[in-house]
């Protein structure tokens, strides 16, 4: 993580151009900290399939697939095999597609299920079993030994076929601090890849998160991987505190989706850690293609992308009052931490508005290459749209329409005259 970069320099040619995270950003990373070094478990074909609207065919999971393949994630987690005969199907139709991603599935501990797991021919098996005492009760009803015997059995098993094998606790954060590390012990012994911490009901907040992925650091040399449930809205910031803290793999899914209020979102994810490590964020993953997959799922279960998304919502890069206004045309790092070219997106400065600031009236002026009008007339011009916007917000195509009467107008000094015919934004119908 890079220092605050120094901003005292006065001299406007040497000026800070690229965003300042944070002067209170640590100069000095947490030894621990893999916020240069994580790996994304891409879990929207099995924790994005448990969302309410979701029903992937397989050519829908294969488009899906392909298009997280693009991004550059680095697993791709499918749904066990055992749920059903179509999804031990789909399993062997996206292990068999070549994609540069490794191809997960996700089971229970259980010995029949890695059996099946191992005939799809995916790269590795997650495995999962709660430990929790309200799981243990009234789930499956087996105590910790159980629990750790079995692991073992099935995990030994998988690593014999040659298979990446995770083994993850369920509901980690409401289970016993001691049972979680004695077994995450256990089957860091026989040498498993990774160990999973799931929040599985969403009640983590970062500093939990913090404390009990760093205990589990020290006691575990494998990797650690961590599912974040989103139920009281703390999922992308317990995943950048898991990985602070030393964990090395966050699950994500596209939009979040999945069981309940889903899961940390790809995008949000990105978009966070790109605000902590720009450029390894940029080498690993092609950024671009998000608003694509995003829109392929949000299509197939049937929901918009929200106004307020992370890098893609309508407004993600919209710029309104008149204050902000002028400050992003003169330095967009201003008010952008993001810069949306790099996410292949573009930022708007709305202007038909009671908000609006003669600053980016007189921008707008500058892009349809009005070059008659002067500043005292984008003056002139603001107060109109002021004006006119107390009745009604003014389209982009209104606020054109003025802008060109005006322009016409003046060559024969008619202008002030043109600005007075208006009274209604209704007049300014394309």
């Amino acid at each position: 993580m890079a220092p605050p970069r120094d901003s005292t320099d006065t001299n406007d040619a040497d000026r800070v151009r690229e965003p300042i995270v944070s002067p209170y950003m640590p100069k000095y990373p947490d030894p621990m900290s893999n916020i240069s070094n994580f790996k994304i478990i891409e879990s929207t074909l099995r924790e994005g399939e448990q969302f309410a609207n979701a029903f992937f065919s397989t050519e829908k999971k294969v488009e899906i697939a392909k298009a997280l393949d693009a991004i550059g994630v680095d697993y791709l987690e499918l749904t066990s095999p055992a749920a059903s005969e179509q999804s031990f199907n789909d399993c062997k139709t996206i292990s068999n597609l070549g994609l540069k991603a490794k191809i997960l599935t996700h089971t229970r501990c259980h010995m029949d299920d890695a059996r099946l797991a191992i005939e799809t021919g995916v790269d590795g098996v997650d495995v999962v079993i709660g430990t929790s005492s309200y799981l243990r009760e009234f789930s499956h009803g087996k105590d910790m030994d159980y629990i750790t015997t079995k692991a073992i059995e099935v995990i030994t098993y998988i690593k014999d076929q040659g298979k990446e094998v995770r083994f993850s606790t369920e509901d980690s954060f409401r289970s016993d601090l001691v049972d979680l590390l004695s077994i995450y012990k256990a089957v860091d012994k026989i040498g498993v890849h990774r160990v999973g911490i799931a929040d599985t009901v969403g009640c983590a907040n970062p500093r939990q998160v913090y404390e009990l992925v760093r205990t589990l650091r020290s006691v575990v040399n494998c990797d650690i991987e961590c599912h974040f449930h989103n139920d009281t809205g703390c999922a992308i910031a317990n995943a950048y505190a898991a990985l602070e803290a030393g964990a090395t793999h966050i699950d994500t899914s596209v939009l979040g989706i999945g069981e309940r209020n889903g899961i940390t979102p790809l995008g949000g994810l990105l978009a966070r850690m790109y605000a902590a490590d720009k450029q390894y964020v940029l080498d690993k993953y092609d950024l671009k293609q998000i608003r694509d997959v995003e829109n392929i799922v949000a299509s197939a279960v049937d929901v918009t992308v929200p106004f307020n998304n992370y890098i893609t919502g309508y407004c993600a890069f919209t710029h309104k009052a008149g204050i902000h206004a002028k400050a992003i045309l003169n330095n967009p790092s201003t008010y952008e931490i993001l810069k949306p070219e790099d996410f292949g997106m573009s930022r708007y400065v709305s202007i038909g508005h009671r908000l609006t600031g003669w600053n980016a009236v007189k921008n707008r002026i500058e892009q349809l290459q009005l070059v008659d009008l002067t500043e005292d007339d984008a003056k002139t011009i603001t107060a109109k749209i002021k004006e006119l916007a107390d009745i009604r917000p003014l389209s982009l195509e209104n606020v054109d329409v003025l802008l060109r009467q005006y322009h016409s107008a003046k060559q024969t000094s008619n202008h002030l005259n043109v600005l007075q015919q208006y009274v209604n934004p209704d007049q300014l119908a394309v």
